[in-house]
């Protein structure tokens, strides 16, 4: 699996998909789950709402013939709406019930996300910064396949 940021545009998503042929899954960010909709408004200038933006950016990859997006677990079943069930749904921002969730502004469990249609799940500080990551690894594993 491989990604592109959509705000790079159709023409630019068309020519990435060519490029790969029917190689690895192609897949585009929308926008980052560290990122709030005050943010996004401030610092891209997108005077939408956060949700509108994704849905936007998704509805575009798709149109480009990616195979799915990099979203926030949030968004998941707007998209996969106004897309497909078989549009891949890549989510960071997952967190255990009770982690911290550091910079990250859209979180879930994994449970949540798994229950919402998540296709995958990104999981980073709370793995690598546990004491014992393999044991926290296994944990969100059995939680996201529960």
């Amino acid at each position: 699996m491989t990604n592109v940021h959509a705000a790079g545009g159709v023409e630019m998503m068309k020519a990435a998909r060519e490029g790969l042929g029917q190689g690895p899954k192609l897949i585009a960010v929308t926008q980052l789950t560290s990122t709030s909709d005050e943010q996004m408004k401030a610092d891209q200038n997108i005077q939408t709402s956060l949700v509108e933006s994704v849905l936007h950016y998704a509805k575009k990859a798709n149109e480009a013939g990616l195979d799915g997006v990099v979203c926030s677990a949030r968004e998941v079943a707007v998209i996969k709406d106004a897309t497909s069930e078989d549009f891949v749904c890549l989510t960071p921002g997952i967190r255990p019930a009770g982690a911290a969730v550091g910079d990250q502004k859209r979180v879930m469990t994994p449970s949540q996300a798994s229950a919402i249609g998540s296709s995958y799940i990104v999981v980073g500080r709370p793995i690598t910064k546990a004491d014992d990551p393999v044991a926290a690894y296994k944990a969100i594993y059995d939680e996201w396949n529960a």
